[in-house]
C-alpha cells in the first residue's frame, strides 16, 4: 500500500473540516438550548454523521472501496 503526501493532506484536510462542522453543530445544539429528548436526539444524529464520513474517508485512505461516494 503506497501512500502519498498528497493523498495524506487529503485526508488530514478532510477531518479537520468534519471535525469543524462537528464542533460547530455540537455548539449550535447546546447554545439553541433544546429540551432534553430532542437535545438527545439531535447530538447523536450529528455523532453518527460524523463516524459514518469518518469511516469512509479513512476506508477511501486505506484503498478499500468507500460505501458513499461524496464525489
Amino acid at each position: 500500500m503506497d501512500v502519498s503526501i498528497g493523498s495524506l493532506l487529503n485526508v488530514v484536510v478532510w477531518l479537520c473540516v468534519i471535525g469543524g462542522i462537528a464542533w460547530l453543530l455540537w455548539w449550535l445544539v447546546g447554545f439553541v438550548g433544546l429540551p432534553e429528548p430532542f437535545n438527545k436526539i439531535a447530538r447523536g444524529i450529528i455523532a453518527v454523521v460524523c463516524v459514518i464520513i469518518l469511516i469512509n474517508v479513512l476506508l477511501g485512505f486505506a484503498g478499500q472501496t468507500p460505501f458513499i461516494r461524496l464525489r
